[in-house]
């Protein structure tokens, strides 16, 4: 949704960009993905044009790897190793679309993207488990007194609210500091799209909220009316001028 907002230009490397991401990580459950023809020719477009080093696709894919082998997280700082792989990466990526040539805006992409992967993983908590996965730390778990049968049995007591409470906490803190990162983003108008992408993402962590934190039972998302309001008050407000 945000995406329309960026130029012609930028929203073509975005969008070769994010099918990229998006067909390595579905390869992950679906062995015979491939890319196409007219992907790869857009995609390596993108990483001549804006110069975008091949040591963060490196990263990637071996975030995406990991998701072959590694099942389970045992604390935050093996988490935050996978989240800044396959999400904090492109946050950085991202940057050289923009044009961003601040070196100290490059941790704060990756906060952003590092909050955004946390909002995936406690929005699809159900759909992960599925696949055999568990990425909330297995010691906050523990803390908490949150088993994976509890996860299996989709139970949703007080000690589950309370470890999705931490979790929507230190999610919101990601957000939080990447926010001093956009206003090192050198045009207006790419600066308003990182406020649409951010406010709107980070809406789902609300949305879960209201739902009293049951993610069992429906997988929460934004509305197109949501989204319109969220762009509306970044316009009001004019924090990307």
């Amino acid at each position: 949704f945000a995406s329309h907002l960026l130029s012609h230009n930028k929203k073509y490397a975005a969008y070769a960009i994010y099918a990229f991401c998006r067909i390595s990580d579905d390869a992950v459950d679906v062995a015979d993905q491939k890319l196409n023809a007219d992907l790869t020719t857009a995609f390596d477009e993108t990483i001549i044009k804006y110069q975008i080093p091949e040591e963060y696709f490196a990263e990637l894919k071996s975030g995406v790897n990991m998701d072959l082998n590694k099942k389970r997280y045992q604390n935050f700082t093996e988490l935050f190793d996978y989240c800044y792989k396959v999400a904090g990466i492109v946050g950085l990526i991202m940057l050289k679309v923009f044009g961003n040539e601040d070196k100290t805006a490059e941790k704060y992409a990756v906060d952003l993207g590092i909050a955004m992967q946390l909002t995936n993983i406690l929005r699809d908590i159900k759909e992960y488990y599925a696949r055999g996965r568990i990425y909330l730390p297995l010691d906050e778990m523990q803390s908490y007194l949150v088993s994976e049968i509890d996860i299996r049995q989709e139970t949703l007591n007080d000690s589950f609210r309370e470890l999705m409470r931490f979790q929507i906490q230190r999610a919101r803190q990601y957000y939080k500091t990447s926010s001093t990162g956009i206003k090192l983003i050198p045009r207006r108008r790419d600066r308003f799209v990182i406020l649409a992408m951010k406010n709107i993402y980070s809406s789902i962590l609300e949305k879960i909220e209201k739902n009293n934190y049951d993610v069992y039972k429906k997988r929460v998302h934004v509305n197109l009316l949501s989204k319109i309001v969220i762009i509306l008050k970044i316009l009001l407000k004019g924090e990307y001028l």
